[in-house]
């Protein structure tokens, strides 16, 4: 038996031999690599074998229009907190918080009554004194015509004509008391003095205000027209001041997400540079018809000082940053990656003004620079033209 056994395992040996290599070349063992063929990996396709797949685009000569941003503060064009200029009780309040009011409108009543009484008064006494004055005057011309006739006294006459010219200054002087009196009257009448929006109410019906008082029943702030103070660094000066002299300036008022919240036109400069920061303010104007902006209102300010005339562009993910300057990587005819150092301008809208290293046509990687070296083969996507967009 143990004879047997033994020439059992060598024929049992001599059979795993001989099957092994089949084994190893279907990749049947655990744990084997098999190697791609040659020129590609599995499943390739000739010529694309080995070349990285990347985006490219045609840079574009083109106009591109030239910015500047600075950070700004809405401010009210007027704001006037409504103070009484007569005492009373008030009788009616015409308005509602957060209303807007056009000017001469409503907004508080005082009771009038004792300012009409007072009317009524000034305008009796103004008749009485009329009536004094007429009937001096009558008697002058009786004296003067007696004394042209020697038969009084030219004293007389002087002293009627004296007379007549007291009575004359007091009659003016209960005119001005019956304007006052009436003037009383109108203010009784609290009307609002711009077209704007009421704040919070101060006062309720039935309080006793005090004229000239520092406490305001009301603050009306105007919204629209509205303007915005912002800044730009003092080197924009020259910039923006040449822009000024060529034309009216647009200005785009952003919020933080970049969303334009109206336009605008740039009004004026300010008179003076700022030392301590090294910027000079501005301030804009914005229709703020749709009441998007708000007074203390932060927001970005855009202003568009020009363009720059037939600039080569390309999107501004094509720029790559190198150890020395700004790169992009150009494809070839025959879709060679060759990497180009290149002079960069503006960026406006994702789109990057290149002043030297490229020409108007030329195809540039967009996507798929990080699998790139000088001189890699590639496989291109559909060329989509670069555009200067503007929002």
């Amino acid at each position: 038996m143990g004879r047997r056994f033994l020439i059992g395992a060598i024929l049992l040996g001599v059979a795993v031999v001989a099957i092994a290599p089949t084994w190893l070349q279907s990749g049947h063992v655990e744990g084997a690599q098999v190697a791609d063929p040659p020129g590609g990996g599995r499943g390739g396709s000739g010529g694309a074998q080995g070349a990285v797949p990347v985006t490219v685009v045609a840079a574009k000569r083109e106009d591109v229009p030239i910015y500047l941003t600075g950070i700004g503060t809405v401010r009210a064009l007027n704001t006037v907190a409504v103070t009484p200029q007569v005492s009373g009780a008030i009788t009616q309040v015409a308005f509602t918080e957060g209303q807007m009011v056009k000017r001469g409108e409503l907004l508080v009543q005082v009771d009038p009554r004792p300012y009409e009484n007072a009317l009524i008064q000034a305008q009796g006494q103004l008749a009485r004194d009329q009536a004094f004055l007429a009937n001096a005057e009558l008697d002058l011309k009786r004296f003067q015509t007696l004394a042209s006739q020697n038969s009084i006294a030219l004293q007389q006459v002087d002293t009627q004509s004296s007379l007549v010219k007291q009575y004359e200054g007091i009659v003016t002087t209960d005119q001005g008391t019956v304007q006052t009196a009436a003037l009383n009257v109108s203010m009784t009448r609290i009307e609002s003095p711009i077209n704007g929006r009421t704040g919070l109410r101060q006062i309720d019906i039935g309080n006793v205000i005090q004229a000239n008082t520092t406490n305001a029943i009301v603050v009306v702030t105007q919204m629209n027209p509205i303007s915005v103070i912002f800044t730009f660094p003092e080197a924009a000066f020259e910039q923006v001041r040449t822009a000024q002299l060529k034309g009216t300036v647009p200005v785009t008022a952003l919020d933080n997400d970049g969303t334009a919240l109206d336009q605008g036109t740039l009004l004026t400069l300010s008179n003076l540079i700022d030392t301590t920061t090294g910027t000079i303010a501005l301030k804009a104007t914005f229709p703020n018809a749709a009441l998007r902006l708000w007074p203390g209102q932060f927001i970005n300010v855009r202003a568009l000082l020009g363009y720059e005339h037939g600039v080569v562009t390309v999107p501004s993910q094509a720029i790559q940053i190198g150890p020395d300057n700004p790169f992009v990587y150009v494809i070839s005819q025959n879709n060679i990656a060759q990497q180009r150092e290149v002079r960069t301008g503006a960026t406006v809208s994702g789109v990057t003004v290149v002043a030297e290293g490229l020409q108007p046509g030329e195809r540039v990687v967009t996507q798929g620079q990080f699998k790139l070296i000088n001189g890699s083969k590639v496989q291109v996507a559909p060329v989509v033209m670069a555009r200067a967009g503007t929002q």
